[in-house]
């Protein structure tokens, strides 16, 4: 299977959300703060531009992304 090649900004926004759900889910002290750090990458995820072009319209290029960035993440680790 091929896999998409998403813009570098749209990878590390990815990523920055999937650190702030994590750290969420511990739910420290300034759950505040983690909440509205989310919504504003939650925000830009949906606003990037990639998201209008053509290969950017299937759903299954959302689940890509979230996949691809996790596989990044696991290999640094």
């Amino acid at each position: 299977m091929a896999h998409r090649t998403f813009p570098p900004e749209l990878m590390q926004t990815q990523r920055d959300w999937n650190r702030t759900y994590e750290a969420l889910a511990r739910r420290p002290p300034q759950t505040a703060v983690l909440r509205r750090r989310l919504r504003e990458l939650s925000s830009r995820l949906a606003a990037h531009p990639y998201w209008h072009t053509e290969a950017g319209r299937s759903p299954a290029a959302k689940v890509e992304l979230r996949q691809q960035v996790r596989s990044q993440e696991a290999e640094a680790s």
